[in-house]
């Protein structure tokens, strides 16, 4: 969970509302005024009350702010060409989750869990039976007759 800290831009003085994780031990402002410094870095360590590893860490970097921390590949049991099939099969039968979970489960991958199938569903945009049903035609009301 992350929680919010009133801090100070560097540049104007303004204040703006910054996000910063739990284990956050350092600010913009402070990560700026380490890339700056040229002290030592164990005599910033002191300074500041961090490790001379986070020190190196934000001299190395180009930036002030946070790095991702998402994962960059996703934990699939499913191949593109096994999600392709789910998918086409989901859009041309419509059929429920749980319908489509032992199509797949039989005939594509058995270890697929229904978490896993939901979630690549609503990745290629067939998460919801309904947006994929095509809509009726209402049908027109005659004129009212006295």
């Amino acid at each position: 969970m992350a929680r919010s800290i009133l801090s100070e831009v560097c540049d104007g003085g303004a204040t703006m509302l910054i996000s910063l994780h739990k284990q956050a031990t350092t600010t913009p402002k402070i990560r700026a005024a380490i890339q700056a410094g040229t002290k030592p870095a164990r005599m910033v360590a002191e300074r500041y009350g961090i490790s001379g590893q986070t020190v190196w860490k934000w001299r190395k970097r180009d930036s002030i702010h946070d790095r991702s921390h998402t994962a960059h590949r996703l934990q699939t049991t499913l191949t593109p060409s096994q999600e392709a099939v789910a998918v086409s099969l989901r859009r041309t039968l419509l059929l429920l989750l749980d319908d489509l979970l032992c199509v797949v489960r039989e005939f594509l991958n058995p270890n697929v869990s229904r978490s896993g199938l939901d979630r690549c569903l609503r990745r290629h945009g067939a998460g919801s039976l309904r947006d994929l049903k095509p809509a009726a035609p209402r049908p027109t009301h005659k004129p009212f007759k006295a």
